[in-house]
């Protein structure tokens, strides 16, 4: 082999690795792009307003808002707003997600057993994941109506007509767990198909085995089902996770963060203290810290979920 063919070689593998990485990035930019201008840019521009007293005459006039440094989170911790909100978005949270998980584990489980109609049901499952989240808080709020709605009708009949005051969404202390079964009616059917989809990619001769050993369900299900499902599962609950905080239109259509503020997640207080009091420094700060917080709840997970898979 001569010496110019042996140089032409390594040109020819550097200009078809630069090909490949110029394409790569140009099917990569437009979602960078997206995600730079939607995403990346309005977040950095509501940190930065959170440090400043920006209201609407500031979007009127178009004057910028007025550096104050710590003020509107100071104002925030010293008003007792936030906490109540905090503990009230982590209850909402951390119950929502574990109870989806367990229902969904759960109807996937039944699905992947091959009943009749598996397919059929599948599809009617899917239903309540299609409907906008305002339509099924609609749907909820009459269910839930004090006056004629279905849940009243159905206690007072298993209840032979004992119970006839049955408010939920009325209630302080049962409000947040309505918005919370209605939030579940509508995640829980893909938290299944995602499950679903995981069973599946089980390898059904490691069951045979194991059946073969004279293991019992349960001890398959967490000794070879779960391990097998663990990248599948920290996927869902972490999609759950982050749609549960910023779970807001349903909470806001069905109880607008009362009654006596028990519904008030970190979602309805950025709304209020923005578009309500007119303060978009404060709601932004609000946000800000509600970012935070997810972020941390996310990350937490992920260590623990990682340090148990190394376990």
């Amino acid at each position: 082999m001569s010496t110019s063919t042996a140089v032409r070689q390594p040109r020819l593998k550097l200009k078809k690795t630069t090909g490949d990485q110029l394409f790569s990035l140009a099917l990569i930019a437009p979602t960078l792009l997206v995600t730079i201008v939607f995403i990346i840019v309005p977040v950095i521009d509501s940190v930065i307003k959170s440090f400043t007293e920006y209201k609407i005459k500031n979007i009127i006039s178009g004057a910028p808002g007025e550096w104050n440094n710590f003020e509107n989170y100071i104002k925030l911790f010293e008003g007792g707003k936030l906490w109540p909100a905090v503990i009230h978005t982590l209850l909402f949270v951390v119950g929502v997600v574990l109870a989806q998980f367990v229902l969904g584990m759960a109807l996937a489980v039944i699905l992947n057993s091959g009943p009749k109609g598996a397919r059929f049901i599948r599809s009617v499952m899917m239903m309540p994941w299609v409907v906008p989240t305002i339509i099924s808080a609609l749907v909820w709020m009459w269910i839930f109506q004090p006056q004629y709605g279905l849940l009243k009708y159905v206690v007072s009949v298993f209840t032979g007509g004992a119970v006839t005051d049955f408010a939920i969404l009325n209630d302080p202390n049962t409000a947040l767990l309505g918005v919370a079964i209605a939030a579940l009616w509508k995640q829980v059917p893909l938290t299944t198909l995602l499950l679903l989809s995981g069973l599946q990619n089980v390898p059904d001769d490691m069951l045979e085995a194991a059946t073969i050993d004279g293991a019992s369900r349960a001890k398959k299900f967490f000794a070879i089902v779960i391990p097998y499902m663990k990248s599948v599962i920290s996927i869902v609950v972490s999609m759950a996770i982050i749609e549960n905080f910023k779970q807001f239109p349903l909470i806001w259509t069905m109880t607008g963060g009362g009654p006596s503020e028990s519904t008030t997640t970190l979602a309805v207080l950025s709304y209020r203290e923005a578009f309500v009091s007119n303060n978009l420094g404060s709601g932004a700060a609000v946000t800000t810290l509600w970012m935070l917080l997810m972020i941390v709840v996310v990350a937490v997970y992920r260590k623990l979920f990682q340090a148990e898979d190394m376990n």
